[in-house]
C-alpha cells in the first residue's frame, strides 16, 4: 500500500507541475496532496508544523495567482476582458502552439481581448496585454517554485531518507 501511495503522491506532484501552467488545473493544491498523501507512508514522516506551513503557503499561492493577472492588465491599463483574453490565450497556445504557446499565448489573448472587446487603440491594448502577459508570469512562477519545492521534498523523502 506504501508503494501505491508514493506512486499516487507522485502522479500529483506531476499534474501539479503541469497545473502550475494550466489554469483548468489547480497546481499547488494538488502538489500539496501529494506530499500529504506521501507522509501516509513508511517514506516520510513530515512534521505537523511544515505540512501547516505548505498549505498555508499554497493557499497564499492560489489566492494570488487569481489576483496577479488582474492586478497586472490594471497596472497597464486593461480591462476583464484583457484578462479573460489572456486565459483563452494560454489555453489555445498550449493547445496549438506547444510550448511556446504557453508563453506568447496569454499576451496576444490579452491583446485580442482588449481590441475586439474595449476597441481600445493599438499602443493601449498592447501596454494592457504586457500587464497581463507579467501578471501570468508571476502567477506561474510562485506556482513552479512551490510545485518545485514539493517535488524536492518529495524526492527526498523517497529517495534519499532510506
Amino acid at each position: 500500500m506504501d508503494i501505491f501511495l508514493a506512486i499516487v503522491s507522485g502522479i500529483l506532484l506531476l499534474v501539479g507541475f503541469v497545473g502550475a501552467l494550466l489554469p483548468v488545473l489547480p497546481g499547488p493544491p494538488l502538489s500539496w496532496l501529494g506530499i500529504l498523501l506521501l507522509h501516509f507512508t513508511v517514506y516520510a514522516e513530515f512534521s505537523t508544523r511544515f505540512l501547516i506551513i505548505s498549505a498555508i503557503t499554497m493557499v497564499v499561492i492560489t489566492v494570488l495567482d487569481l489576483y496577479i493577472p488582474v492586478w497586472g492588465t490594471k497596472k497597464f491599463g486593461g480591462s476583464k476582458a484583457g484578462v479573460y483574453g489572456s486565459t483563452v490565450g494560454l489555453l489555445l497556445g498550449l493547445f496549438f502552439f506547444p510550448p511556446f504557446g504557453v508563453i506568447i499565448g496569454p499576451f496576444l489573448g490579452a491583446f485580442v481581448g482588449e481590441m475586439l472587446f474595449n476597441s481600445r487603440e493599438l499602443k493601449t491594448a498592447l501596454k494592457s496585454a504586457t500587464g497581463s502577459f507579467i501578471g501570468f508570469l508571476l502567477g506561474s512562477g510562485m506556482k513552479l517554485a512551490f510545485c518545485g519545492a514539493m517535488t524536492f521534498f518529495w524526492i527526498n523523502a523517497v529517495f534519499f531518507k532510506h
